[in-house]
């Protein structure tokens, strides 16, 4: 079984200093990276792309999103992904470190964005022809940064990341209602503290009641909770995290499936099955047919 690749920003670094942020228009990446982008792959680095024009499709962790005019993406490390994008295809990239990005920024970090931070946000914006527009110049204003040799670059560089990344939250919080409110900013600390623990405890501890404990709330609270943030229950949650985590290993681990789901926690390799199945729809044999085809 071939390993998926894992990517470094300095592959498409050439002739650079620093390693810890790249810029290119989607038409100059493409032919930069081509050798290494053409199949699915991971990155250590986190990534936004706006598409500008053409059509595609873009799969993030086996969920397929629609590429058009408009189309912004984010993708945080270790996340597997590939696209099929058309040939009049147009838009912008960037990279950075997580080490770049929170080095400067002591208080935030990038995984606090909820398209970064969250395995149930979805990962694409469709932005409308406003936002598009303001968009494209931050964008645009981050190339000429990442080109020019200006005074306190850096600073810039990371200003105008900061200011796509906001604008993306607020529109994410514009669709999901519940974190307009101080109310729902609150229950989004909440969710987001959640997933964090679930990173921490997903292959040994699978009930709410654990998670709750820690959270000190009630497992009914916390599920209010999560369906007010994502619309689903905290043990739908858990388990995407889990299938995650197993589609993922299917694909790179040479290992067979009943060491995979002791690995995640399932003496029974019977139940194993039956969860996966019930989250994506098929077997984990049927999954590595379809993508290891």
């Amino acid at each position: 079984m071939n390993p998926i690749s894992v990517l470094h920003i300095d592959l498409f670094q050439k002739g650079k200093t620093t390693s810890d942020f790249y810029f290119n228009t989607m038409k100059n990446h493409l032919v930069v990276g081509h050798s290494h982008i053409e199949k699915p792959h991971r990155h250590d680095f986190y990534a936004a792309v706006l598409f500008t024009k053409g059509t595609g499709v873009h799969e993030i962790d086996f969920q397929k999103y629609e590429v058009a005019e408009g189309s912004l993406f984010f993708l945080s490390p270790g996340q597997i992904h590939s696209w099929e994008l058309s040939e009049d295809i147009e838009g912008y990239i960037f990279f950075c470190s997580q080490e770049f990005y929170e080095m400067h920024y002591v208080n935030q970090k990038l995984k606090n964005f909820p398209f970064f931070g969250s395995v149930s946000f979805p990962r694409k914006l469709q932005l409308d022809t406003l936002e598009l527009k303001k968009n494209i110049k931050l964008f645009q204003e981050l190339g000429k940064e990442y080109q020019a040799k200006n005074l306190m670059k850096e600073g810039m560089i990371l200003s105008l990341m900061s200011q796509i990344f906001i604008n993306a939250t607020r529109l994410f919080s514009r669709d999901f209602d519940p974190l307009a409110s101080a109310a729902g900013l609150s229950y989004f600390k909440h969710y987001q503290d959640f997933e964090n623990l679930i990173e921490q405890h997903f292959t040994e501890q699978k009930s709410i009641a654990y998670y709750a404990s820690l959270l000190g709330i009630s497992s009914k609270h916390l599920n209010r909770i999560v369906q007010a943030v994502v619309q689903k229950t905290a043990t739908d949650v858990i388990t995407e995290r889990v299938v995650l985590e197993a589609k993922r290993m299917l694909m790179y681990l040479d290992e067979s499936l009943v060491e995979i789901s002791l690995r995640l926690g399932y003496e029974e390799y019977s139940y194993f099955v039956r969860v996966f199945r019930k989250s994506s729809g098929m077997t984990p044999t049927q999954f590595m047919r379809k993508y290891k085809a």
